[in-house]
């Protein structure tokens, strides 16, 4: 027997050198109904970028529009660029029963669950310890004083892991992946 089912919103939150990025490709690749949430950005592209693929990439006045219309599910400006989730695409997904994996900060899974109560399992990545954060930030070549920041900004973020649904340490990468994908499993079967 087959049951009918609305889609969810996957979210993965984690400080910048905690695999986030790494574990939702994996995830993707092997869960063929899941989806990567396309967000709208007014940033240029950078190189290799594709719109629609990486980001779908608008000005800022239509940026602006959207999110006085409520066409975005979750958005900010951040270094004045704006960043956020159009609400259409998503809403048809999870209609048509279909999963979404947003790769998001806990800012906007603090929001898209405000705007979809009920579709949203939030999962937490932490490093194993932030000596070991600090060394993988500097092992993909960030300057040290590039480092020093996102290790500010990642002790802030790690403070909101106790918000989401499921928090994992990414200590191991196979067993991280294993767990988000028991996480995303006990999410599909939960009524």
């Amino acid at each position: 027997m087959t049951l009918a089912r609305r889609g969810l919103c996957l979210v993965l939150a984690a400080p910048s050198g905690a695999g986030k990025t790494a574990i939702t490709r994996a995830l993707l690749e092997r869960e063929p109904g899941l989806s990567l949430s396309i967000s709208v950005t007014t940033r240029a592209p950078r190189a290799g970028e594709v719109d629609g693929v990486h980001y779908r990439f608008i000005d800022l006045p239509r940026f602006q529009a959207m999110a006085a219309e409520g066409a975005l599910l979750e958005h900010a400006i951040v270094f004045g660029r704006g960043y956020g989730t159009p609400r259409a695409p998503v809403e048809a997904a999870l209609a048509a029963g279909r999963d979404v994996a947003f790769d998001i900060d806990w800012q906007g899974y603090r929001q898209l669950r405000g705007a979809l109560p009920g579709d949203v399992v939030g999962l937490f990545i932490l490093p194993p310890s932030r000596a070991a954060l600090h060394a993988r930030l500097l092992g993909r070549g960030d300057p040290p004083e590039a480092a020093a920041a996102r290790m500010a900004q990642a002790n802030d973020e790690i403070s909101h892991a106790g918000e989401f649904d499921h928090v994992l340490v990414n200590d191991d990468f196979d067993i991280a992946l294993a767990q988000t994908r028991a996480v995303l499993q006990a999410a599909r079967l939960a009524t």
